[in-house]
C-alpha cells in the first residue's frame, strides 16, 4: 500500500522478447545438501533501502514486538522512511519496539524509542527538533541484521544489541568508559505522533513504566484517520542500579523527576508539531560493568498485563544471549519449514529474508493470558480452538498471496487471523475494515479484501475457526448497504465503507465513476475478488445458494469490460463509458487500466475470451511486459506497461498458463526474480506491504502460485532451486524438484506429479491436503508445447454459458400488449440486438408483462436482459423495477427475481429453477418512475 504518483511516462507496443536475460550467477558446487541455518542466511538489511521500506531490527515470527531503529535526517517529526528505517540515512535518534513492515503512508506504530545516550541529560529531548543532540551517527561496517538480532555500533561510542520474544525485548547496550550513561525513554515520539503519553520511573525496582496512545495512520492524507485509537503500555526493567533520574514535558527539563504525561498532538494538518511530547530519562551505576541489560514487555491491554507478559517470556536472571538464541531456533523453526537445496549463497539470502518478511505480519495483539483490546475499544480474551488474536491487516495487499503463504506453512496460524478478522468485524459493527492497525480500522486502499483472504484461508487448510460465523458475516455485509457506504467520508485513499456505493453495485452490477469509490472500475474488480471469494467459501459450507448467487455477482467485472476498447474501463451510473486512456490511474487505485484489466483471476478464460481468444491475450501480455525494441518492461515503465514492484500487477505474469502459453510465465517469473530482486539493502522493488511483496518472491522461487482468492489450486512455473520442500503445519509434504535449476535454466522440459507424467500447468487443491512430489525438468531453451493442450490450462469459474445455450431463443412468446406490430414478444427471443426501434418487445399496456415458453422444463440458472441501453436508446428508458417468474405448467408462478432501482443495460441474474415457462412482469418501466413504456431488446435464459 502506497499512496503515491503513477509513472505515466507511455512506451510504445513491444514486441516478444527472446528468451529471459539470465543472471550471471556461481553455482553452489554439486552434491551439497539443504540449507542447514536458514535463520542464518536472512539479512534484514535487505529491502531496507529505497522503496522497500522494512525495519532492519529484532523480532520474532508474528511477533508483537518489533525493536528496530527510528533513523532521522534532522527532523524530530518526520521517519525517513515508513518502518522508520532508511539504509541511506545513517543517523539513529532511538530504538522503538513496534513496527510495520513496508506500509507506505508516513509508517506508523514506531512506539516508545528509547536512546541510550553516553552523557549528562541537560535539556529537553523535545525540544531537539533537529536531532542534533539526542541522536547519533553509524557506519553500516558496524551494522549487523539477521533473524532476531540486530546489533549496531554507534559512533556516539555505545554499542547497542536487540532481540526479542513474542511480546517483549531484550537490550543490551554496552556505554564507553568515562561517559555518564544515560537513557532516554522518548515515550510519546511514536512515527506518526501521539494524543497523550505517561512515564513512570522506579528507582526501587529499577524499572521505567508508561503508555503512549496513537494512531494517525495516513492521517496526514485525510483527517478520518487523524485520530488515535490504540494505547500501547510498556514495562522496561534494568540489571543495573539508577544513578539519575529525569523527565520532560514539551520544552521543560525535570531533573530528579519519576512522572511526566503528554502526547506530542497531530498538528493541524497530521503531523506532530516540533516540540511537543513527554518522556523520562534515567543514568545507570556501570561501576561493574560498562554494558546494561533491559527487558522490556508491552501490552495493548493494560500495564499489569505488560508486566505479565515480561515476566512471563522474559523473566528476571534471563540472559541477553539466552534471548537471542531463542528467537534465532523460532525463526529457524517457521522459516525452515521451506527447505531449499542448491543456488548461490546470495540466492539463499535473498529467499529466506523473504520468507522472513512475509512472517512478520500479522502480528500477535493478545497477551499470554489471552486478554486484546477489541475494535469496540472493549477488553475480550481468546476462546475455542483461537490460540491468539492477530492484528495489523493490509488487506489490498496480502489478500492476492502473503495470506495463502501464512496458511500453507501454518495453518493454524492462517485459521487464527481468520478468527482475528471475523472478531474485529464482530467488534466493528460487522463491518469487515480493509486495512486494521493494531485495533483500529483505518479504511485505508480500496475493496473488500478480508472477504477474499479469509476464503482463501480455508481453502489453503486453516479452517480450525468460525467458518460458518464469518461466511454469515461477510454475506451481510455484501448484500446490507450502509450509511457508511453511501459515503465519501475519507476519499479516496481511506473511503468510510466496506463496500462503496454498494447501493449501485447490487443494482447495476459495478461501482459507477460517480460513486463513492477511489476508482469505480478497480473497486468492481476488487468487489469481484471478494464476491468470489464468498462463493468459495459458501459452497464448501454447503451453503449452495450463497455459493451460486456470489458466484453469478463475481461476473461484475463484465459490466466494466469495454469490448469497444478491449479493457476495463469506468462508466458512469447511466453506463456510459468514460474518457478513457488505458495508461492512466482513472478509475483505479494505484494503478492504471492497463494494468487492472488483468486482474480478475477466478475467469481469467472469460476474460481471455472477451479479448479474442488466449493466442490474442498472450499477445496483449508480451506487449504489457516488454518495449517496443524487445526488452523488459517490468517496473517504472509507464502506465501502459507492467510493474511487478506493486499488486495490482504481480499475478499478470501467471496468467500465460491460461494462454497455453506457460513458458512464458517461466521466462517472465524468472526475469523479475533475477532482475528486480537481489540480497543488497535495495534488493525489493517496492513498498514490502507486510510482507505482500515478499511473499511473492517465495512463491515464485519456489515455482508455484495461487491461482484465485478462495481457492487452492497452484500454478505452476519453475523453481529457482534443485529441490524445495515445504512441510506444512497439517503434516502434509510438498516437494519441488527442479533437475537444471542449478544452471538458472528457467523452462519447463518435462514435468512429473507423484511419478505421474503431466503437461497441466498448475496443480490441485489436493496437494495441499495430501501433499505430493513435483519432479521438473528444466532447461534453457523453451518446449512451446508443454502446457499448451486446452486439457492443459488452469480452470476458471464463469455463470454465464455461450450464446448457443439460450434456452429462450426463438422459443413462443407472448406479452399483454406490443407498443407497434414490429414490437412484438418474438422480437425478445430473436437473438438480436440492432438498436432502433424495430427489434424490440414494446409494451405501453396498464399490466405490462411477458412470458416465453421454453417447449419443456428444464434447470435454468442464469437470467439475462437486455434493455433499452442495450438497443441505443436512452438508458433513462432502462427498465427500473421488475420482476421474474417461472413455472411448469403455466399457471403456478414462482418469483425468482425482484430487481429493484436497476439503472443498467443489461442485467444477469443467477437463479437456480427447474421451468417451462418464464415471465417478466415490468413494475416500473422507465427510471423516471411515471409510467412509460417497457422496453426489452433480449431475453435470454440458460441452463
Amino acid at each position: 500500500m502506497r499512496p503515491r504518483p503513477l509513472q505515466r511516462a507511455l512506451t510504445s507496443a513491444a514486441v516478444l522478447a527472446a528468451v529471459v536475460g539470465a543472471v550471471q550467477l556461481s553455482a553452489v558446487p554439486p552434491g551439497h545438501a539443504a540449507v542447514a541455518d536458514p535463520a542464518g542466511a536472512v539479512d534484514t538489511l535487505i529491502g531496507s533501502a529505497n522503496s522497500g521500506e522494512t525495519f532492519p531490527g529484532a523480532d520474532t515470527p508474528y511477533g508483537m514486538v518489533q525493536w528496530s531503529p527510528e533513523n532521522t535526517r534532522g527532523d524530530q517529526t518526520r521517519t525517513p522512511q515508513p518502518g522508520g528505517y532508511d539504509y541511506n540515512v545513517t543517523r539513529i535518534r532511538g530504538f522503538s519496539l513496534t513496527h510495520m513492515s513496508g506500509t507506505g503512508c508516513a509508517g506508523g506504530s514506531g512506539d516508545v524509542p528509547f536512546l541510550p545516550y553516553p552523557g549528562p541529560v541537560n535539556s529537553s529531548p523535545s525540544a531537539d527538533s533537529t536531532d542534533g543532540t539526542y541522536a547519533s551517527s553509524f557506519q553500516h561496517a558496524n551494522e549487523t541484521g539477521t533473524a532476531g538480532y540486530y546489533r549496531v555500533g554507534l559512533d556516539s561510542g555505545v554499542d547497542v544489541e536487540l532481540s526479542a520474544t513474542a511480546r517483549t525485548g531484550a537490550g543490551r547496550f554496552t556505554y564507553p568508559a568515562g561517559k555518564t550513561a544515560s537513557l532516554l525513554v522518548r515515550t510519546s515520539n511514536s512515527e506518526v505522533g501521539s494524543s497523550a503519553a505517561t512515564t513512570t520511573v522506579d528507582t526501587a525496582n529499577r524499572a521505567v513504566s508508561g503508555s503512549v496512545t496513537s494512531g494517525n495512520f495516513c492521517g496526514y492524507i485525510n483527517t478520518e484517520d487523524r485520530r488515535s485509537y490504540y494505547t500501547l503500555y510498556f514495562y522496561a526493567a534494568f540489571d543495573k542500579p539508577f544513578a539519575g533520574t529525569g523527565t520532560w514535558t514539551d520544552g521543560t527539563l525535570a531533573a530528579g523527576s519519576t512522572s511526566a504525561s503528554g502526547g506530542t498532538t497531530y498538528g493541524t494538518a497530521g503531523w506532530p508539531p516540533t516540540g511537543k511530547g513527554s518522556g523520562a530519562y534515567v543514568s545507570f551505576d556501570t561501576s561493574s560493568g560498562q554494558s546494561v541489560g533491559m527487558r522490556v514487555g508491552i501490552s495493548y491491554v493494560s500495564a499489569a498485563n505488560a508486566k505479565a507478559n515480561l515476566d512471563a517470556e522474559n523473566p528476571a536472571g534471563t540472559s541477553f544471549d539466552t534471548v537471542r538464541t531463542r528467537a534465532h531456533d523460532a525463526w529457524n523453526a517457521e522459516i525452515g519449514r521451506v527447505a531449499i537445496t542448491g543456488g548461490t549463497s546470495a540466492q539463499q539470502s535473498t529467499f529466506y529474508t523473504a520468507l522472513y518478511h512475509s512472517l512478520l505480519h500479522p502480528n500477535v495483539f493478545s497477551d499470554v493470558n489471552g486478554q486484546y483490546r477489541g475494535m469496540d475499544q472493549a477488553v475480550h480474551t481468546v476462546s475455542g480452538a483461537q490460540k491468539a488474536q492477530y492484528a495489523n491487516f493490509s488487506g489490498w495487499d496480502v489478500y492476492r498471496d502473503q495470506i495463502q503463504l501464512v496458511t500453507l506453512l501454518r495453518p493454524d496460524v492462517g485459521a487464527d487471523i481468520a478468527q482475528s478478522l471475523y472478531n474485529q468485524a464482530n467488534q466493528n459493527g460487522g463491518v469487515w475494515d480493509r486495512w486494521t492497525h493494531n485495533q483500529g480500522g483505518t479504511h485505508v486502499m480500496t475493496g473488500d479484501p478480508a472477504h477474499a483472504a479469509v476464503p482463501s484461508i480455508y481453502a489453503f487448510g486453516g479452517t480450525t475457526f468460525d467458518a460458518a460465523g464469518a461466511l454469515s458475516s461477510m454475506v451481510h455485509a455484501a448484500t446490507t448497504v450502509t450509511a457508511a457506504d453511501l459515503s465519501r467520508t475519507g476519499w479516496n485513499v481511506m473511503v468510510v465503507g466496506e463496500r462503496p456505493s454498494l447501493d449501485k453495485y447490487l443494482s447495476i452490477g459495478y461501482v459507477p465513476s460517480d460513486g463513492n469509490a477511489w476508482g469505480g472500475a478497480g473497486e468492481t474488480l476488487e468487489d469481484v475478488s471478494a464476491d468470489f471469494g464468498i462463493s468459495q467459501l459458501a459452497g464448501r459450507l454447503g451453503d449452495t445458494a450463497d455459493a451460486s448467487q456470489f458466484l453469478g455477482r463475481a461476473q461484475n467485472w463484465k459490466n466494466v469490460f469495454n469490448p469497444a476498447t478491449g479493457y476495463i474501463q469506468e462508466r458512469n451510473a447511466a453506463g456510459a463509458w468514460q474518457s478513457f486512456d488505458p495508461a492512466s490511474s482513472n478509475g483505479f487505485a494505484e494503478g492504471s487500466s492497463a494494468q487492472y484489466t488483468w486482474m480478475v483471476p477466478f475467469n481469467v478464460n472469460g476474460l481471455f475470451a472477451k479479448m479474442g481468444g488466449g493466442a490474442t491475450a498472450a499477445a496483449r501480455l508480451d506487449t504489457f511486459f516488454h518495449n517496443s525494441d524487445g526488452s523488459w518492461a517490468l517496473s517504472k515503465a509507464g502506465g501502459g506497461k507492467s510493474d511487478l514492484a506493486n499488486e495490482p500487477s504481480i499475478g499478470t505474469p501467471w496468467l500465460y498458463n491460461f494462454a497455453g502459453q506457460p513458458y512464458k510465465t517461466q521466462q517472465t517469473v524468472r526475469q523479475v526474480v533475477n532482475t528486480l530482486w537481489s540480497n543488497g539493502p535495495g534488493g525489493i522493488p517496492g513498498q514490502d506491504d507486510l510482507g505482500a511483496m515478499s511473499a511473492w518472491y517465495v512463491f515464485a522461487a519456489i515455482g508455484l502460485y495461487p491461482l484465485a482468492p478462495g481457492r487452492g489450486e497452484l500454478l505452476l512455473g519453475s523453481p529457482l532451486f534443485s529441490q524445495v520442500v515445504i512441510s506444512r503445519g497439517n503434516g502434509a509434504t510438498i516437494t519441488v524438484n527442479g533437475t537444471g535449476a542449478a544452471t538458472n535454466s528457467p523452462y519447463i522440459r518435462s514435468a512429473r506429479v507423484n511419478g505421474a507424467a503431466t503437461t497441466k500447468s498448475w496443480l490441485p487443491e489436493s496437494i495441499l491436503s495430501a501433499g505430493g512430489t513435483v519432479d521438473l525438468t528444466l532447461g534453457s531453451t523453451a518446449d512451446t508445447t508443454w502446457g499448451s493442450g486446452g486439457a492443459d490450462l488452469p480452470p476458471s469459474w464463469d455463470t454465464a454459458p455461450p450464446a448457443s445455450a439460450d434456452l429462450a431463443l426463438n422459443k413462443p412468446a407472448t406479452a399483454d400488449s406490443s407498443c407497434n406490430s414490429n414490437e412484438s414478444p418474438a422480437k425478445a427471443v430473436n437473438g438480436s440486438v440492432s438498436g432502433g426501434t424495430g427489434d424490440k418487445w414494446c409494451s405501453t399496456g396498464s399490466g405490462k408483462w411477458w412470458r416465453v415458453d421454453l417447449g419443456s422444463t428444464a434447470t435454468v440458472r442464469t437470467v439475462t436482459i437486455r434493455h433499452a441501453g442495450a438497443g441505443g436508446e436512452s438508458t433513462s428508458w432502462n427498465t427500473r423495477d421488475y420482476d421474474v417468474q417461472s413455472s411448469t405448467d403455466g399457471t403456478t408462478w414462482t418469483t425468482i427475481v425482484q430487481a429493484r432501482g436497476n439503472t443498467a443495460s443489461v442485467t444477469t441474474h443467477t437463479v437456480t429453477t427447474s421451468a417451462r415457462y418464464l415471465r417478466l412482469n415490468v413494475i416500473t418501466a422507465e427510471q423516471s418512475g411515471t409510467g412509460g413504456a417497457a422496453r426489452i431488446y433480449e431475453f435470454e435464459a440458460y441452463g
